[in-house]
């Protein structure tokens, strides 16, 4: 987070700040379990209040966000916080007014929603691939804005990410995709084009960030050169800008198992099992 004074287009840029040391896996893995007990209050706070709040994670491709989003749901009910991703707009979708779709999965009294990518994609993929026209970028960088301070007069929390990361880690990551039969679905064609424009990407998300870096929802930029320092630093901000208190219910005690009386199980002979490979 920017000090008082201080801009986003201030801070060091990932890919001139100096190499840190990778973090002890250890304390890496004991931070990770700590943030997540501490997110599992969050969520009890969350749902007895009857807060609403919307998380969006922008950035880079290949910065980490997907990461980030898996360990902050790990431990998490589903009901209550859930990931929303959405694919390319259908025909009918492409007429509709930008915004409308994205309204379909704000969050209820009681939920957090976590956009993987939003409604941003107007304010970066689109105008830089050439999906939309200049008019409807114009038009998407006015409302924009707007959009957004609506949403917090109306009550809910809106927290936004953006993941930035140098060209050398990028690449290095992309490679990784490309090396690994595990992980080659991560590349897309549309994460290779973006590749090949990053410079436009890069004058993109500096205009977006004038435009949308408002005082009521500002942007946090997260310095995901190290994905495990990212994560954490993340998560923690995330506990950080929500107030809560400690609402995990009380232990129970199990009531009695109801006593057999007369039931049968079927034969084993008669269920088909999974096979008992390992």
């Amino acid at each position: 987070m920017t000090t008082a004074g201080e801009s986003v287009f201030d801070t060091i840029e990932p890919e001139k700040s100096i190499k840190r040391p990778k973090l002890d896996k250890r304390f890496y893995e004991s931070e990770l379990a700590r943030l997540q007990g501490e997110l599992v209050k969050l969520q009890s706070y969350v749902k007895e209040e009857g807060l609403k709040v919307v998380v969006i994670f922008e950035g880079r491709d290949a910065a980490g966000k997907g990461g980030v989003i898996k360990r902050v749901t790990e431990r998490l009910n589903p009901r209550i916080c859930r990931v929303e991703a959405l694919g390319t707009p259908t025909e009918r979708e492409k007429t509709q007014w930008w915004f409308q779709r994205y309204v379909n999965y704000l969050p209820a009294a009681g939920e957090i929603v976590l956009f993987d990518r939003s409604w941003y994609n107007r304010g970066l993929v689109e105008p830089v691939m050439g999906f939309c026209t200049n008019d409807e970028y114009t038009e998407f960088l006015r409302t924009c804005p707007e959009f957004e301070r609506m949403l917090v007069r109306s009550g809910i929390i809106l927290i936004k990410y953006w993941f930035s990361v140098s060209d050398e880690e990028q690449e290095r990551r992309f490679q990784a995709r490309i090396d690994s039969t595990t992980k080659r679905w991560k590349l897309s064609e549309m994460d290779l084009e973006s590749r090949a424009r990053w410079v436009e990407f890069s004058k993109a998300k500096d205009i977006l960030f004038d435009h949308t870096d408002i005082k009521q929802a500002p942007w946090f930029v997260v310095n995901a050169e190290d994905k495990k320092r990212a994560r954490l630093n993340c998560m923690s901000h995330l506990l950080s800008v929500i107030p809560y208190e400690d609402r995990t219910p009380t232990p129970i005690d199990l009531p009695p198992r109801q006593e057999n009386t007369g039931y049968i199980r079927p034969p084993i002979t008669e269920q088909t099992f999974v096979p008992d490979t390992y």
